[in-house]
């Protein structure tokens, strides 16, 4: 059992997310070509790259920091509106685990919910409206049950909590972006940004199973 991850397991996190998101990328176009503008795949795949190789760099420093680095250098290289919300949630996490040299899996806990913030306050979606939000919120509930100290086993948790975000998702009609022209065309369909954070807290979790 893992209780403790430092700079060098953040580093290898951002590396596992970076090459689920390269892995992903063709799934992330065909579901952000059905109700959105299809780019969704090379947005997630071009920002976590650059956060990857950022975090290396920046390997020296405590596990906050570089989430906030990484966040910063996702904003910078892919602008969009994923971009900047995904760079938003890693900065506000980041910022509210920094100054510890290791995490424990309640850091992880608190790292989730305030990226959840991040992206609620940047974003202005609320629960129900088909977003990353109704996925990052049940992985949060998920992750916030969990009493234990295992790092792989919190975030086991909350990528079971991101599962059944995505599934209930699909009963949801869009309310923000492009998808909300399709409206109720949009039910039943999984929602790309959903799909997108579910590949992300996967490999969050693969990150430390492997």
């Amino acid at each position: 059992m893992k209780t403790r991850a430092d700079a060098q397991d953040i580093v290898r996190l951002l590396d596992t997310v970076a090459a689920a998101m390269t892995a992903q990328r063709p799934r992330l176009i065909e579901l952000d070509s059905v109700i959105g503008d299809g780019d969704l795949g090379i947005t997630m795949e071009k920002g976590f790259a650059a956060a990857a190789a950022l975090a290396h760099t920046s390997a020296a420093l405590e596990p906050g920091a570089i989430l906030m680095k990484a966040g910063m250098e996702i904003v910078k290289v892919a602008p969009s509106t994923m971009g900047t919300l995904m760079g938003t949630g890693l900065m506000r996490g980041g910022k509210a685990v920094a100054g510890k040299p290791q995490l424990t899996a309640a850091d992880m806990t608190t790292f989730l919910r305030a990226f959840l913030s991040g992206v609620m306050e940047r974003g202005k979606a609320k629960p129900g409206e088909k977003t990353i939000v109704d996925v990052l919120i049940p992985a949060v509930d998920a992750m916030e049950a969990y009493s234990g100290e295992d790092v792989e086993r919190v975030w086991a948790e909350a990528e079971r909590g991101a599962a059944e975000g995505v599934e209930a998702t699909k009963r949801m009609v869009s309310q923000h972006g492009k998808a909300a022209v399709f409206r109720e065309k949009t039910k039943g369909l999984e929602d790309p940004g959903g799909a997108a954070v579910f590949a992300l807290i996967s490999a969050c979790h693969a990150s430390f199973a492997s």
